[in-house]
């Protein structure tokens, strides 16, 4: 009866993976991904981050940049661009952007914008490190969106895009985390939380934790964050907090006025998580009912 239930509940978190995904992100994915693999094999830019860039910059290639100039990654003209341009707001009024014969050409100029010295520190981590990839863009300036590694990471973990970076002989074989290396612990709303890794179980890190001093079951863990069934565990890349979440997000970090905007791939659960927020007081703050599904686009309230 129990492993009856458990692959009830495998089929049932399968079904709810697949509807949490966007089908032109899948089709996206689908058509690009082996460019992405051939850039990686000749520049050693993981697969991951140039097809999750891909997707966010060009709306999984249904923007106007990318419809009519074939521009996926938002690259602007700058001084030493001699092509054909476009030009839309976007900083600014008018800003200059990069025009493509097509969408390969597209992605090997990316390759080569990466390949600039501010982008140096980059190539020194593991291929397989897509969070340090993701992060390391944001700190050098690729994009002033202040979620924006979160936002790569995050369709990253739902798609799956890491299987791609152990394609084709890269730099590295080996996962950028050591097994049996200790999660680092972290402060989100002023909670101590780690971060989950693929493998992971309620489990092991209660062993972990409990060899580290911190007591704390498989049963309170799943309590704290919220786990629907002992059998549930957030993907790789979620926040697992050691406390109870808060009503509200850190009010020093944002503002009574801040909005998030839900983006391809998020839930109310993984946005609860995101800020350290209890996913009753997420719909609650917001004026929503239990059956509440957000959409792209749509804005939620976290503090």
């Amino acid at each position: 009866m129990r492993y009856l239930l458990l692959v009830i509940f495998t089929i049932s978190s399968l079904a709810l993976s697949a509807q949490r995904r966007n089908a032109a992100y899948e089709n996206y994915i689908e058509k690009y991904k082996d460019i992405a693999i051939e850039q990686m094999e000749e520049h050693h830019i993981p697969a991951s981050i140039t097809l999750a860039q891909g997707l966010l910059e060009s709306g999984a290639g249904q923007s106007e940049l990318a419809r009519r100039s074939n521009n996926h990654f938002g690259i602007k003209c700058h001084d030493e661009w001699t092509g054909k341009r476009t030009y839309h707001d976007d900083d600014r009024r008018d800003d200059c952007f990069r025009v493509y014969s097509s969408v390969r050409d597209s992605y090997e100029d990316h390759s080569k914008f990466l390949l600039r010295p501010r982008y140096a520190r980059l190539f020194k981590l593991d291929q397989q490190d897509y969070k340090g990839w993701a992060h390391g863009l944001k700190a050098c300036g690729y994009a002033t969106l202040p979620t924006y590694a979160n936002r790569l990471i995050g369709i990253i973990e739902l798609y799956e895009l890491y299987r791609y970076d152990k394609k084709g002989g890269g730099k590295s074989s080996k996962s950028y985390v050591a097994i049996g290396a200790q999660h680092p612990l972290y402060l989100i709303n002023n909670l101590d939380c780690i971060i989950a890794r693929e493998g992971d179980t309620w489990e092991s890190l209660s062993r972990e934790l409990k060899e580290r001093g911190i007591r704390l079951s498989a049963r309170k863990l799943r309590k704290y964050n919220e786990a629907p069934s002992k059998y549930f565990f957030p993907s790789a890349g979620t926040p697992i907090f050691l406390q109870k979440k808060l009503k509200h997000a850190d009010r020093d970090k944002y503002p009574k006025d801040y909005w998030h905007r839900i983006q391809p791939g998020e839930s109310m659960y993984s946005i609860a998580q995101m800020y350290g927020v209890r996913i009753k007081y997420l719909y609650k703050m917001n004026y929503r009912k239990a059956d509440y599904v957000p959409e792209p686009g749509d804005i939620l309230r976290v503090r």
